[in-house]
């Protein structure tokens, strides 16, 4: 279930449908849910707030359910609590700042995020155009899709030593018309080579400098 029908929640919403999972998505706009209602499942004009609206939904059997209301903060609490208590424990949730986060977490959200916070993250790493696509992992591990640093260009991997001197792993080489190559010692560097890299963030970014 999603509740929520915003560009976060509609995303989400439309994604989980094109993966083959059968969606209930809720909001209160009329418009929202007569927009959803041919790209899901099932669309529907409810206040999910109300537990006894859920428990008409049927929310107590389904596996999960993500809450997607972002500004109205008491919405999406009062969305939260009320999942809770119809008994669903997979519940995921939106949270605009921390304290937000803490509320959610403590009345019954197993997994809280912040896709503004992380987007915009993620876009201003990828402005400083050396880093062509990167997927933080909590605050201190990321993977990376960078290109080939000019010092480590026509060596193997194993004379370039990325994991000692750099402290990245190079998981994997894309070359211009061929297939991914999963990285191993002897593979070699080439001039427009795009590397996939892990790391800690700091190390990624040192390294996609060098």
């Amino acid at each position: 279930m999603v509740i929520g029908l915003g560009r976060f929640g509609g995303a989400v919403a439309l994604t989980l449908e094109r993966m083959g999972h059968e969606v209930l998505a809720a909001d209160l706009d009329p418009r929202l849910v007569e927009e959803f209602a041919g790209e899901v499942t099932k669309a529907v004009e409810a206040d999910c707030t109300d537990v006894a609206v859920l428990r008409q939904l049927g929310v107590a059997d389904f596996e999960a359910a993500v809450v997607a209301i972002g500004t109205d903060i008491e919405a999406s609490v009062l969305a939260v609590l009320a999942l809770a208590d119809v008994g669903l424990t997979n519940i995921w949730a939106k949270a605009v700042n921390e304290n937000h986060a803490r509320i959610l977490e403590r009345i019954g959200a197993a997994h809280v995020v912040f896709p503004e916070q992380r987007m915009g993250e993620r876009v201003a790493r990828l402005l400083n155009e050396r880093l062509l696509d990167f997927i933080a992992f909590g605050d201190e591990f990321a993977i990376a899709r960078l290109r080939a640093p000019e010092p480590i260009v026509g060596l193997p991997l194993m004379t370039s030593e990325c994991r000692r001197k750099y402290k990245v792993t190079v998981v994997g080489v894309k070359r211009k018309g061929e297939d991914f190559i999963h990285a191993v010692p002897d593979t070699l560097v080439f001039p427009d080579d795009e590397l996939v890299v892990s790391g800690r963030i700091p190390d990624i970014e040192e390294f996609s400098a060098i």
